[in-house]
């Protein structure tokens, strides 16, 4: 035990293994610990350090790296004083000041290095960060990184720097981390958290919520079980001799002015107020925190929260979790899920149940696993030079030309949208056999949202998100047209993003396509506007796919832009690539970048079956003098306009470039191929993007083809485009390069 500290044997357990593989010359340099919400991941790290000062004479600086959010390096940074007041604990200006010295513990909020606006990378009269750096490595001192939460700030700029302190050893913390490759990797499993009595024994998800429930307003009949499930736990803990008061947190995901109101609104008509104390709010632009929030018997009885408290906020007697709808699309996060399973006394209860339980009340219907940013879940990167002899290499890069028409005019795409559904389900101008037909297509005509929610006692977030239909219940909210006009607003702007057409036009079309109004052309239902805000809300998905039908049709006259705008193209000084550890490097002498090897082939690394067999063809093939992987987007890459459907203008990047030894360059994009007779190309533009590729090589006279694989042998085709690649316009690559 340090300093009244318990000694739990998974922390140090934990401990013990940090040391081993930071003292240890065999060791990967990244170890990831995935470790629970309400593991006490902080007092590892803690022990950990002072564990490693004590038993080791290295000349090493800790650099602890916290989310900006919710002031978690001065919490972390305060809770090690108070451990171990003897450990040099200090702030980041302070290194600042006087430089990062041996066996000392820097905590820096990430924000203060990442954002524009910070001055710590600044020049000024003190020396700047990296300037300390510097420092630090000519006085022969070591950096040991630990990364807290470190999914959230997984960008380029963290990188530099984390690069800059070029640690012996950086350790991950998260509670959502993945098993990768080229990571030490150490779990807790939650089930000894559990036993420890720190974290709730099992998640309650809807207590109370009944299939066919009738609502009539969400916030109203969330709340309404939710304070009856805290006025339940005061009166347990109090039964108990428990000093504590239950605390639900009002989480929304976009923070929107009108949703807050109406929760505040509903708090007030129930007696919880700002003013009485027993609400407060902590939003990034907004905040009224007590005190005595995070105290077991603080007053606040409800917290309005956006994602402020999501990560790093202890608060052990946040109990019940109410997530709110502001669009309707929304994926509920598991880890939040983390702030209402620790336990207040660190203990379980014997009796009641109800205490060992945490509540999530959520009309939502999806839950999501917050993993990872996608850099560290399965690879590095690594920054690689262009080699001497192609810095002079030029080609016409296509942009979109603004100041030509695109997109189709309200009136006309109205009746290409028309004309698809007419077409694709046989409607006609009688809009009740139109209603019925759409409704045998699987189109939900209910008067009310219908949502199938989770209603259950689960022992983890994982199970949660892998909840079966039996878990489910369905509820169904009857429509309000103001409360729905957000859900409506957002269901609009998520045809919005997929096809680049202004909201209050998509609006405008979907009005006159399915609700009631004088104007009758091109109305193919007929529907008042409360079934109409139902009709949307209830078939947002099936909308979004029939707007994706019709933008993925394809008129060869159409596919390109004739006055594209152009400016010249080369080929990058330096590439971030991405690559994963190998068994055996071998170098890709065919690439135009020094260093390139076949770690960055595998499909950790994000590369496709197509690209990586595509790649290795190149470097066997005696024809290909050198190889160039493009971007997928960016202004520094290979760009070629194509016209979608509604004749909109999008750009693509062709995947390679090569040189063959007769002096020919050679265009390349690849796309999922056939496996037992089912394609494995997902893109639906696939058709335009031929088309307006084969108009760019034909106009730039260069050669040019689209490249799919059928059992791991490779294909060709730059003619004329099928899905299927049984005909003889889809030839053996090695006919054409070899």
């Amino acid at each position: 035990m340090v300093n009244g500290l318990n000694d739990y044997e998974y922390q140090n357990d934990c401990v013990e293994y940090l040391f081993d593989k930071t003292t240890s010359a065999d060791s990967k340099k990244i170890i990831t610990v995935k470790a629970p919400t309400g593991a006490g991941k902080t007092v590892i790290l803690i022990k950990y350090v002072n564990f490693y000062l004590n038993n080791t004479g290295d000349k090493v600086a800790f650099i602890w790296l916290c989310p900006g959010k919710g002031d978690l390096e001065v919490q972390s940074r305060e809770k090690m004083e108070e451990l171990m007041p003897s450990i040099d604990a200090r702030d980041l200006p302070y290194s600042m000041l006087l430089g990062f010295d041996s066996r000392s513990v820097t905590f820096v909020n990430w924000e203060l290095v990442t954002n524009k606006k910070n001055n710590a990378l600044k020049d000024s009269e003190r020396k700047n960060l990296f300037d300390r750096i510097d420092d630090a490595h000519n006085d022969g001192i070591k950096f040991i990184l630990i990364i807290d939460e470190e999914h959230l700030n997984n960008t380029k700029k963290a990188k530099d720097i984390i690069d800059k302190f070029d640690p012996i050893y950086t350790i991950r913390v998260s509670a959502t981390a993945n098993k990768v490759s080229h990571h030490e990797f150490y779990e807790i499993p939650e089930d000894e958290v559990i036993d420890a009595g720190l974290i709730t024994r099992a998640i309650y998800v809807n207590e109370g919520v009944m299939e066919h429930d009738e609502i009539e307003n969400d916030y109203d009949y969330l709340l309404d079980l939710a304070d009856a499930k805290r006025k339940e736990l005061l009166s347990a803990y109090e039964m108990v001799g428990a000093d504590v008061r239950p605390l639900v947190l009002i989480q929304f995901p976009a923070g929107q002015p009108e949703t807050i109101k109406a929760v505040e609104e509903k708090l007030a008509s129930m007696g919880y107020t700002y003013d009485n104390g027993l609400v407060n709010i902590w939003m990034s632009d907004d905040k009224i925190k007590s005190d005595d929030l995070t105290a077991n018997n603080g007053t606040p009885a409800f917290l309005l929260m956006k994602q402020a408290v999501s990560t790093g906020w202890d608060c052990p007697r946040a109990k019940i979790l109410v997530k709110l709808r502001e669009g309707g699309s929304e994926d509920f996060q598991i880890q939040t899920i983390g702030r209402i399973r620790r336990m207040p006394e660190r203990k379980h209860y014997v009796f009641p149940d109800c205490l060992d339980l945490c509540y999530i009340y959520t009309l939502d219907e999806k839950y999501k696993q917050g993993l990872m940013t996608e850099m560290d879940k399965a690879y590095q990167v690594r920054k690689l030079f262009l080699k001497k002899g192609f810095e002079d290499f030029t080609l016409v890069k296509e942009m979109r030309n603004l100041d030509e028409d695109s997109g189709l005019g309200e009136r006309e795409l109205l009746k290409l949208i028309y004309d698809h559904y007419t077409s694709k389900y046989k409607l006609g101008t009688i809009k009740v056999e139109n209603q019925k037909t759409l409704s045998m297509n699987g189109y939900n005509f209910s008067h009310e949202i219908d949502s199938k929610v989770i209603q259950g006692e689960f022992r983890s977030g994982e199970a949660i998100s892998s909840a079966t239909n039996s878990q489910r219940v369905s509820v169904k909210t009857k429509i309000n047209t103001h409360t729905h006009g957000i859900q409506l607003m957002h269901s609009v702007d998520e045809i919005k993003k997929i096809t680049a057409i202004p909201a209050q036009r998509v609006r405008n079309i979907l009005q006159r396509l399915f609700r009631k109004g004088k104007r009758k052309s091109w109305k193919l239902l007929a529907l008042d506007t409360s079934d109409f805000y139902a009709f949307i809300i209830n078939n947002i998905h099936k909308l979004k796919e029939e707007f994706r039908e019709i933008m993925a049709t394809q008129d060869k006259q159409l596919s390109f832009i004739e006055n594209a705008k152009t400016v010249e193209f080369k080929i990058p000084e330096t590439e971030l690539y991405k690559y994963t550890e190998v068994k055996q490097i071998k170098p890709m002498t065919k690439n135009v970048y020094e260093g390139y090897t076949n770690e960055f082939l595998p499909s950790e690394a994000r590369k496709s079956t197509s690209e990586r067999l595509f790649e290795r063809f190149c470097e066997r093939a005696d024809s290909v003098e050198w190889i160039y992987k493009n971007g997928d987007s960016g202004q520094q890459y290979l760009s070629i306009v194509y016209v979608n459907g509604i004749r909109k203008q999008w750009l693509f990047y062709p995947d390679y470039i090569i040189k063959t030894t007769d002096g020919n360059v050679w265009i390349i994009e690849t796309k999922g191929g056939m496996q037992a007779g089912h394609t494995k190309n997902i893109d639906r533009q696939v058709e335009n993007k031929f088309n307006a590729f084969k108009e760019y090589a034909k106009k730039y006279n260069l050669h040019w083809g689209f490249v799919r694989d059928i059992d791991e042998e490779l294909y060709i085709n730059n003619t004329v485009y099928t899905e299927e690649m049984s005909g003889d316009n889809w030839i053996p690559l090695g006919n054409v390069l070899s």
